[in-house]
């Protein structure tokens, strides 16, 4: 039996989600979201999209979080400082 490529898609997408820590979640969800859609309308790759979204998604939330840490490390040198 040959595995088609939605059906490794499908598992690649379980698998995904299931080691997705809570809180990456967001950020993969809302990017598997729009990517899904984007998937959808460019050739029916909706799976494909998903998971290509949600690795987005989770990149971006991370970089996001890391700058949001160094603004407040720097604002807690300036009160520190005063």
């Amino acid at each position: 039996m040959k595995a088609s490529p939605i059906r490794i898609a499908l598992i690649a997408t379980t698998l995904a989600f299931a080691t997705a820590g809570t809180a990456n979640a967001a950020g993969c969800l809302k990017g598997a979201v729009v990517g899904g859609v984007a998937g959808h309308y460019a050739g029916h790759h909706a799976v494909v999209g998903a998971v290509g979204g949600c690795m987005v998604g989770r990149h971006l939330a991370k970089q996001h979080a890391q700058q949001q840490a160094q603004q407040q490390a720097a604002q807690r040198q300036v009160v520190q400082a005063q």
